[in-house]
């Protein structure tokens, strides 16, 4: 049962204005620039999800070890160097994921814990998501409700009797309404910056130079270190849009030609767009614009072609089904190992953003998973789940936790809504809050 919280109105923040631009601060400790956030009891915390398809190749992910003696596995070595601020949670299955085709009725539900119902028509069916929920009790508190991130478009189509659209969505309004997630970086970077509502950011100018006085005026009342903290995240911003736009240009590592820069903004090389991703994720967070945010860094049943990376050479999906070929499931684990290197940059970003005494990482939960244990046998047990930071303190990092194997996975989303601020004893199939 859900315990509303009082009415709050959007939390007091400190912005940068310009033309049609309205750009978040960073926690700063000058008065009355601050927001007296000093602790982790008393700063805000964040959640986000981010979404792996296709599985993983089980023996090279599982940690040796328990609790706090434990040694990373191959492919979760990305992770070393924050191995005291992540946990390792072994043991927990989506229920209501299991009937059903192996891929479809597991990701849609990952963050709903619902049964989806099979139809490759309109009539479809799910439940709201963690995150959703979340934002529809606590999402007034800042710019953004929430964000809902991805790299790969919606194609409509009919898969074993579902529509593909199931797979392309973790993030659920409703039980009808999936939310649609932002794929194109340079668009992502504008909800966080240009206010489009004003209609007068000119879109071919940087924000920091709409909000340029401003800045400067900033910059000479504030402390040392303030002073320092505002440049580099001011340099931040500024190297995040010049890679934008050459990203969007189809040329990473090319001049700026905004002449070329193709209608949709996706970048040609997928690595560019997941980091472009990740980057804005850490502003958002850094910014405090949204504590809310979902990053499906591939669709479901994805196929894409990861010959980029050395000693790969095919597509996820297809490398996911190995057959057992040890040379197939060398090439698995090295995408899946992949995929968690992104995770890690992530929360190395958050963890070197200092908030007070402590990181923007210490007061998030930052969640990587999939609704896929083994992709091979589409094995729903023990799924792969690892949480970044310490949940403002409410929760001890640095552990390997093995709960008994089948625990529900929303057990782990009733404790998580809890340290978020919506006080709740269930959420789907929940028997009781995981880690207290």
């Amino acid at each position: 049962m859900i315990n509303n919280p009082p009415p709050n109105a959007l939390s007091r923040r400190r912005f940068l204005q310009g033309a049609g631009v309205c750009m978040a601060l960073p926690w700063l400790e000058t008065p009355p620039f601050s927001n007296a956030r000093s602790s982790a009891a008393s700063s805000p915390v964040r959640m986000a999800f981010l979404y792996m398809p296709n599985g993983v190749f089980a023996p090279d992910w599982t940690p040796k070890g328990k609790d706090r003696e434990f040694k990373l596995s191959p492919t979760l070595a990305p992770l070393e160097k924050l191995k005291s601020e992540i946990l390792i949670l072994s043991g927990l299955r989506n229920k209501n994921s299991l009937e059903g085709d192996g891929h479809y009725a597991k990701s849609a539900p990952f963050l709903t814990g619902c049964k989806i119902r099979r139809t490759g028509g309109r009539d479809i069916e799910n439940g709201i998501s963690v995150d959703q929920l979340a934002a529809r009790e606590r999402g007034s508190l800042t710019m953004l409700p929430s964000m809902e991130l991805g790299t790969d478009g919606l194609w409509l189509a009919e898969d074993m009797g579902y529509t593909t659209l199931y797979g392309a969505h973790i993030a659920w309004r409703s039980a009808s309404e999936p939310a649609s997630k932002e794929i194109v970086p340079g668009l992502a970077f504008d909800r966080l910056f240009r206010d489009w509502r004003a209609r007068t950011s000119p879109a071919d100018k940087s924000v920091l130079d709409l909000v340029l006085a401003e800045a400067r005026a900033l910059r000479g009342k504030v402390s040392k270190y303030d002073g320092a903290k505002l440049d580099e995240y001011y340099t931040s911003v500024r190297e995040l849009e010049t890679r934008l736009e050459r990203a969007a240009a189809g040329k990473p590592h090319a001049e700026i030609d905004a002449s070329k820069r193709p209608a949709d903004g996706i970048p040609a090389d997928f690595n560019t767009h997941v980091d472009l991703m990740i980057d804005i994720i850490a502003l958002a967070f850094q910014t405090d614009s949204t504590r809310i945010l979902t990053f499906m860094m591939s669709n479901e049943v994805s196929g894409r072609n990861f010959s980029f990376l050395p000693d790969v050479k095919g597509a996820f999906h297809e490398l996911s089904h190995h057959d057992n070929k040890k040379e197939n499931q060398r090439q698995y684990a090295l995408i899946n190992k992949y995929y968690v290197s992104k995770f890690a940059a992530l929360a190395e970003k958050l963890h070197s953003m200092r908030e007070g005494e402590c990181s923007v990482l210490d007061y998030s939960m930052i969640l990587f998973g999939s609704g896929i244990r083994d992709g091979n046998a589409h094995e729903h047990n023990d799924l792969p789940i690892v949480v970044a930071g310490r949940a403002g303190g409410k929760w001890e990092a640095g552990r390997f936790l093995q709960f008994k194997n089948p625990t529900p996975l929303c057990n782990l989303y009733v404790s998580m809504l809890n340290n978020f601020g919506v006080a709740t004893d269930t959420f789907s199939d929940s028997t009781g809050a995981l880690i207290t």
